[in-house]
């Protein structure tokens, strides 16, 4: 076209055709992002504008509209008649996300490959809590980075030497029983889940930095505390993991919080670094080479600004990981321990022989004694889990996941869900009673035919959780401790059903009946929608 004739053209039909152009080239992209890229993905019909989003707004008004998330896509798994995937298009909230909803698929994610050597790598779908795990948190690293630091850090987590750390957790746990002990005392109604969590805050602080932060003191809780707390409520109910763009205030509300939690960090690290690195050249023993953050800090001669940034993220990561999920994961398992009886009187049965007059005396082998608290846990955790785990299949790695029906699926460019929900409850690997809880399933020689990947609470493969021997020591202690010595009562949601007379009834699966069921909602990770309020009083002796 001439040049002088297009300019003597009217400037609006100038401005039309090149907005013309441009939606045309939008829409062509959006369509091939909506309905060519991965069509050959099983998933529900999609928007051109909307992508699944308004499907996941439909199935989420199905149901308890704040719960989990992962809810909301076993109902939409089901609609689709259960196939071996289920592609959700979110997009652009977050990347068209891929759902895993059984084991053998999982296993291909979570194991190393030729294309992974450390498994799939993480997604970036933390990128919304950078303020709160920290910016160089281990969850944020990939490939030989992520191993620097898992290698560093994981003396601190070894069970040897938890085990040596085993009085100083017990101690902590002594405030816990005294206000266990008021609540007896005064009748009063509590949230179970807010008192283990301020409990789990102490245990993970002495662990990772010998610090007192005084979380079970509600008049006097530690500045690390209630930051973050503070910063922790911000996240509430955030099901879609909203971009900053979407809400720019929020999350720099968040980066201010976070910040200021990263100062308090750095004074406590250069203070304990100065203190070893003295000791050391006075040939004398650190106390505080015993935390998680010294030891990984032994071998490092000059604290730089790098290796100071790198420690405080890992300490927020530790924290926050170190007392969300295991606050819980106990309260879950107390909660299905007070409406299932002959559970109650199996872990009651256990700690009466254990200790007992010819029981063991040595801490540890007693907490590896505990078969059957232990199954109690691994029931619980199998029920509810805390989180599943969020992989990415980067663009142009070819990365294709085999499926049981013997169907081939390329995934490249899509964020990939190992969603714990479904995976745990798969009635494939655990029959009928897969939605039930039965600790006695992993004690039955069945056990042993239950596939490993099946049961995922730590994740699998090089990057499980570097902190699930210290769960796993405090959860028992803790089931030992409340099991033996007191009766829960929920109240409100899921609490007891009585008959006429006031008594709980037995239903056909050995539980007592209950009036509403309880449930997870999102809370960064799975919480119990109320916090588990309970009510509490001593247990009765046993007869002989």
């Amino acid at each position: 076209m001439n040049v002088d004739i297009l300019l003597a053209r009217p400037i609006h039909v100038i401005a039309f055709t090149i907005a013309l152009i441009t939606v045309t080239i939008l829409y062509r992209k959006l369509h091939y992002k909506r309905f060519i890229q991965n069509a050959h993905l099983p998933q529900l019909p999609s928007s051109l504008l909307w992508g699944h989003l308004k499907v996941f707004d439909e199935f989420t008004k199905r149901g308890k509209t704040d719960r989990h998330p992962d809810c909301v896509f076993i109902d939409m798994h089901r609609a689709l008649g259960e196939p071996p995937i289920i592609l959700v298009d979110n997009w652009p909230i977050v990347p068209p996300m891929v759902v895993i909803p059984t084991y053998e698929v999982a296993e291909q994610i979570s194991k190393p490959s030729k294309t992974f050597p450390y498994s799939a790598p993480k997604a970036n779908s933390v990128d919304h809590i950078r303020p709160l795990m920290g910016y160089k948190s281990i969850f944020m690293w990939q490939n030989e980075e992520w191993k620097a630091i898992r290698r560093r850090f994981n003396p601190g987590f070894a069970p040897q030497h938890l085990m040596t750390l085993l009085p100083v957790i017990v101690e902590k746990m002594t405030p816990y029983l005294k206000n266990m002990d008021e609540f007896v005392r005064n009748g009063k109604v509590f949230s179970l889940d807010e008192i283990t969590t301020n409990l789990t805050f102490d245990i993970i602080g002495v662990v990772s930095i010998n610090e007192d932060m005084h979380a079970q003191e509600v008049d006097r809780q530690g500045e690390l505390v209630r930051m973050f707390k503070q910063l922790i409520k911000t996240f509430a109910d955030d099901k879609l993991q909203f971009p900053w763009w979407m809400a720019p205030l929020s999350h720099l509300r968040r980066r201010q919080m976070g910040e200021r939690i990263s100062q308090r960090l750095r004074e406590i690290v250069r203070r304990d670094f100065a203190e070893m690195k003295a000791k050391v050249r006075n040939h004398k023993q650190p106390d505080r080479l015993r935390t998680a953050v010294a030891l990984g800090l032994q071998n490092v001669e000059t604290l730089t600004s790098d290796v100071l940034e790198e420690t405080c993220d890992q300490l927020k990561t530790f924290f926050f990981a170190g007392h969300d999920s295991t606050s819980a994961v106990l309260t879950w398992a107390m909660y299905e321990l007070s409406h299932t009886p002959h559970a109650l009187k199996s872990v009651r049965d256990e700690l009466d022989t254990l200790f007992g007059k010819d029981g063991a005396r040595d801490p540890a082998v007693l907490i590896h004694r505990m078969r059957y608290i232990s199954a109690v846990l691994k029931e619980a955790m199998r029920l509810h889990p805390p989180a599943g785990s969020m992989r990415y299949a980067p663009p142009g790695s070819g990365f294709v996941l085999s499926t049981p029906d013997g169907g081939a699926y390329n995934v490249d460019g899509c964020w990939l869900y190992l969603n714990h929900d479904m995976i745990q409850r798969d009635r494939a690997v655990f029959g009928d009673s897969a939605d039930d809880f039965v600790p006695e399933r992993w004690l039955s020689p069945a056990a042993d035919g239950f596939p490993v990947g099946a049961w995922r609470a730590f994740e699998r493969g090089p990057r499980n959780c570097i902190g699930q021997e210290l769960a796993n020591i405090e959860l028992r202690v803790l089931v030992a401790m409340l099991a033996q010595r007191y009766e829960f009562t929920k109240v409100g949601l899921g609490e007891l059903d009585l008959d006429q007379q006031g008594r709980p009834t037995l239903d056909d699966k050995g539980q007592f009946k209950v009036k509403s069921e309880l449930y997870n909602m999102f809370k960064i990770t799975g919480k119990p929608v109320d916090g588990v309020m309970m009510k509490v009083k001593l247990a009765q002796p046993t007869a002989d």
